[in-house]
């Protein structure tokens, strides 16, 4: 268990434990797992109600967990290299009396083994969703500044700019325009737009928007002038 309270028989240890329980069901956020044995195990009685919610709460949670199985509180478990044992605990035969060589190599308690193929997958899928997410959090953006260039001289600029402006999709965000001179009584449209960097490709919106039908009637090409990471 990467998580330690200290000692769970002190008020600092069961503090500790009410707050990191605060908003889950288990040790590990969704799933019952033998760190919430161990630690199930460390506390001599169930944590006050009134001063302690989210313990108490997880202890009987995990209490009826254990209850049809092992009608006690679990033993001889360990947290943080210290031991503690539980009050009304049912008596467990000894490695000596069952031919053991009594030498418990640390394994005091394990009522679930290794973890299974299917816990193995479930842990890594939740990784990965950790991980996804603290991508998407960290998802850059960038501003663009376009040329939107009309066919000639007889291209009505305002249509040509609300067709530009009338793209919308996530992460995509137009800003200030302005009609640039280019020559023989042409003008250019030079705008401004904000993208999010995972969910907008600049490329794409010229391609798949910008110069396909019906805006091609108006836009003859696009080209990139500047692109600066926000």
């Amino acid at each position: 268990m990467a998580v330690t309270f200290g000692d769970l028989r002190t008020e600092a240890g069961l503090k500790a434990l009410d707050e990191f329980i605060s908003g889950k069901s288990y040790i590990c956020c969704d799933q019952f797992t033998k760190d919430d044995v161990k630690v199930y195990a460390a506390i001599s009685e169930k944590p006050s109600g009134d001063l302690y919610p989210n313990a108490s709460q997880w202890y009987e949670t995990v209490s009826a967990k254990l209850a049809p199985s092992f009608p006690g509180k679990a033993v001889g478990v360990s947290l943080g290299g210290q031991g503690y044992p539980a009050e009304a605990a049912p008596a467990v035969e000894s490695k000596e009396a069952a031919g053991g060589d009594g030498d418990d190599d640390d394994d005091d308690l394990d009522l679930f083994g290794d973890e299974t193929e299917e816990e193995k997958k479930a842990a890594e899928e939740r990784e990965a969703a950790a991980k996804k997410s603290a991508k998407k959090k960290e998802s850059g953006k960038s501003s663009v500044l376009m040329d939107v260039k009309p066919w000639d001289d007889e291209t009505d600029m305002k249509k040509l700019e609300e067709a530009v402006r009338s793209i919308e999709m996530p992460g995509l965000l137009w800003g200030a325009s302005k009609l640039v001179p280019v020559g023989y009584g042409i003008k250019k449209l030079q705008i401004m737009l904000t993208i999010v960097d995972d969910l907008v490709s600049v490329d794409n919106l010229i391609e798949e928007y910008l110069t396909v039908e019906p805006r091609n009637e108006h836009i003859q090409s696009c080209d990139i002038v500047a692109f600066n990471k926000i």
